[in-house]
């Protein structure tokens, strides 16, 4: 019951590590033994991960990935993002195709990515975040809707032992209930990097803001509605579970609650309306 508890298939991948020489090779053979059974030379996905300092997290991430229950051909792609930790040797040490970033910013890194990348699709995650068996699946499922050129997912918190769960549960239900009302007017403000799937050709057409600045994700989208449908896929099993850093930057969860619903309660009569035209390149947040 995830309202409670975190969901038990997340518990294999909550390695002890704490640096990458303390990983064993075991450990990468297994992940590795995984990906050579369903990476594909001619993938029809190209899954685009961006690091940023996360030599062991996206280890995590890259293992989930590797346990996708699929017959749809996919690739991986990690892009470091000029870590100044060990994050590129745990990219080396996995099956998966590394490149490096030296621009700082989601935006470059992701950029790199997409044109790297081979598939039609290109599902973007994050190196913190654990992704379900079924999340490609879902993700490709709205996409392959007619008209259809972007989708995103939900994401849930990972509760940690101190913190119980369903305070997390509550933040997520009002979060959700925004996102319906955002969908209306604005549905790229709930497009973000960590669950986004897209139409390769559409992105390279829009591009990434090459600027280090937040919201790359929700700029791409959009400047790719002029191509097509937003739509999101609500499959509450295929949520991504992360970590709760950003919820409590500002301390506790309450306060982080309360931030949010303040902020939110200020523009939600932005939501009724449609956002005109603007250059998402050089526009601030």
């Amino acid at each position: 019951m995830t309202i409670f508890s975190n969901p038990e298939w997340i518990s294999q991948y909550d390695y002890p590590f704490e640096t990458v020489d303390q990983v064993s090779q075991l450990v990468f053979d297994g992940i590795n033994a995984r990906l050579d059974q369903r990476i594909s030379q001619k993938p029809l996905v190209s899954i685009v991960i961006v690091a940023f300092n996360e030599e062991i997290n996206i280890l995590r991430t890259i293992s989930s990935l590797s346990a996708m229950k699929t017959t749809i051909p996919f690739e991986i792609l990690a892009v470091n993002n000029n870590s100044t930790d060990r994050t590129q040797e745990t990219i080396d040490k996995l099956h998966v195709k590394g490149f490096f970033q030296p621009v700082q910013g989601c935006g470059p890194a992701r950029q790199l990515g997409q044109e790297q990348a081979t598939g039609h699709y290109i599902l973007m995650a994050d190196a913190d975040c654990l992704y379900p068996p079924n999340w490609l699946n879902e993700m490709v499922a709205v996409l392959q809707q007619p008209g259809v050129v972007c989708t995103y997912g939900q994401y849930s918190f990972i509760a940690p032992p101190d913190i119980p769960r369903w305070g997390f549960a509550l933040h997520e239900t009002l979060r959700n209930a925004i996102a319906e009302l955002r969908y209306l007017k604005r549905p790229y403000l709930n497009a973000y990097g960590m669950s986004m799937g897209y139409l390769r050709e559409a992105g390279l057409k829009a591009g990434f803001t090459t600027r280090n600045i937040r919201g790359e994700d929700g700029r791409l989208c959009f400047d790719m509605m002029q191509y097509g449908r937003v739509v999101p896929m609500k499959t509450h099993s295929a949520r991504v579970w992360t970590a709760p850093r950003t919820i409590l930057q500002e301390g506790t969860l309450w306060h982080g609650f309360i931030v949010r619903v303040n902020k939110e309660l200020k523009r939600v009569f932005s939501n009724f309306t449609s956002h005109p035209p603007h250059d998402t390149k050089t526009s601030l947040n």
